[in-house]
């Protein structure tokens, strides 16, 4: 599978989302997309980053930007998590992890002394284009959102 690189294109995905729909990339020319990885739903990590871009979300929509959140849970798992959390974004679900391994999301961490495979918390920002134009790995919660909202701002400013 193709390596993402920034400054190209996205190569196209389509997934499972919240609220009965399918989620298409190429649908989505014209607006700007944030879409982080997370590991699992209900964690205490996961939720307050989830909340973070739910409290912040009218900013990103004054600036064009659509919010997507992924992980490897169903969609029956993300109506419950979306729905306890109030979130006003929707969820995508990749249990095959076909957006993990196209994102290069899934590493080797350490849980409890224990190797195990999961997912890297990460977000990608992509262009009105489809052009990959940021990319954080390993992401630590606080403050990242604000990080987020800071580029989407800097590169509506550049087009």
């Amino acid at each position: 599978m193709a390596t993402l690189t920034i400054g190209k294109a996205v190569p196209d995905f389509t997934a499972p989302a919240t609220g009965d729909q399918t989620i298409t990339l190429s649908e989505l020319r014209g607006k700007n997309i944030a879409i982080y990885f997370y590991p699992k739903d209900s964690t205490p990590g996961c939720t307050l980053e989830g909340q973070d871009f739910r409290d912040n979300l009218s900013k990103f929509k004054r600036q064009k930007c659509l919010i997507f959140g992924v992980s490897r849970d169903s969609i029956k798992s993300h109506e419950n998590f979306k729905a306890k959390q109030a979130f006003t974004f929707d969820l995508l679900s990749d249990k095959d992890e076909t957006l993990c391994e196209l994102f290069s999301v899934m590493k080797m961490k350490n849980m409890y002394g224990k190797k195990v495979r999961g997912v890297e918390r990460s977000t990608f920002l992509i262009d009105a284009e489809g052009i990959l134009r940021q990319e954080w790995r390993g992401v630590k919660v606080k403050g990242h959102v604000e990080e987020v909202l800071q580029s989407v701002k800097e590169m509506n400013k550049q087009s």
